[in-house]
């Protein structure tokens, strides 16, 4: 059994007092067989109320409204996380578990998991790289599921920054760049070009000193969960080559990052705005008191870089302009 406690900072600051914020987080882990959230405790400044409710996917999510004018937004999400070990994965399934797959598929409410999204769609780029990567229905779909994790970590250049958190598919595929975003976005629009069902994971990524992970340690984390039959949903991150296991902390779970952004709101005004993030989890054998507050560490400053935002669509000088504010997965 492993504890995690997480402390997540998001910083808003704009360049001239703004009117309004309108934001929603899915910074609430998930509770589930193999994680429970213990505690959770969201503070934002400027001080105002917060509001809860679940979503369709069972995603906790925050809500509330700042009216008031304000030149900067913080946000402090923390949490601490009980963590299940996890039955191990094998290597590959019966010979008839694509019919069996199909079996699972025909009797459940999976259609929502196997359509394009937002951000996995099967573009023309798509479709040379399925072609390239040989995805097609083949051996099982867990040996399949098992060489693409594999493969994509192999054909993906891990570089931060190298797309914004509104990119296409075709801008990292094209590239052969991208982070973790990216990686999933990718690997779920590939699965479903073979029909197998599979989501989007936000969540957070617990950098062990043995591990050699190459996502960001101050960044929230994105990867992939697959409907396998026997197995039931199976994490597997493309972007670490690795099977989702006790170091990956779910938040919220969707079709893509559209449904699950960590932060995603409006403010109202004409100002630009910068967005800083830092991410710090803590792990432990001995569950932590849930009252305790997680120290600020003494790197906390290095740990917080700006974010891209996306760009504003232009409106008339004499409005306000409602911009988007949200923060993309490394």
């Amino acid at each position: 059994m492993q504890f995690y406690s997480i402390r997540h900072l998001t910083r808003f600051r704009y360049a001239e007092p703004i009117r309004e914020s309108i934001m929603e987080t899915r910074m609430h882990p998930r509770s589930d067989s193999s994680q429970h959230c213990l505690s959770f405790a969201l503070s934002v400044s400027p001080r105002c109320r917060v509001f809860s409710y679940r979503d369709h996917l069972g995603n906790n999510v925050q809500h509330f409204d700042i009216p008031g004018e304000h030149t900067q937004l913080v946000i402090v999400a923390e949490s601490v996380i009980e963590q299940q070990p996890i039955p191990a994965i094998p290597s590959f399934l019966a010979p008839d578990a694509w019919a069996e797959l199909d079996a699972l598929i025909e009797e459940g409410d999976y259609w929502e998991m196997l359509l394009p999204s937002t951000f996995s769609v099967e573009t023309p780029a798509l479709v040379e790289l399925a072609h390239k990567l040989d995805v097609v229905r083949r051996d099982d779909p867990l040996m399949l599921v098992h060489e693409l994790n594999h493969r994509l970590f192999e054909y993906f250049e891990y570089v931060p920054r190298s797309t914004r958190v509104d990119s296409p598919i075709d801008v990292a595929i094209l590239s052969g760049k991208g982070v973790c975003q990216d990686f999933a976005h990718t690997m779920l629009a590939l699965l479903r070009h073979v029909r197998i069902p599979a989501r989007y994971v936000s969540g957070y990524l617990y950098r062990s000193r043995e591990a050699h992970d190459r996502s960001a340690p101050d960044a929230t984390h994105a990867w992939v969960d697959v409907l396998l039959p026997q197995l039931g949903w199976v994490g597997f991150d493309p972007t670490n080559n690795l099977i989702a296991h006790r170091r990956h902390i779910r938040t919220a779970v969707g079709r893509d990052y559209a449904d699950v952004p960590p932060t995603h709101g409006i403010f109202r005004g004409s100002a630009e705005s910068e967005l800083y993030v830092a991410v710090h989890v803590e792990a432990t054998e001995q569950p932590p008191a849930l009252d305790r507050k997680l120290p600020i560490p003494d790197d906390w400053s290095v740990l917080v870089e700006r974010a891209q935002q996306p760009p504003s669509a232009p409106r008339a000088p004499i409005m306000d302009l409602q911009q988007v504010q949200q923060q993309q997965q490394q």
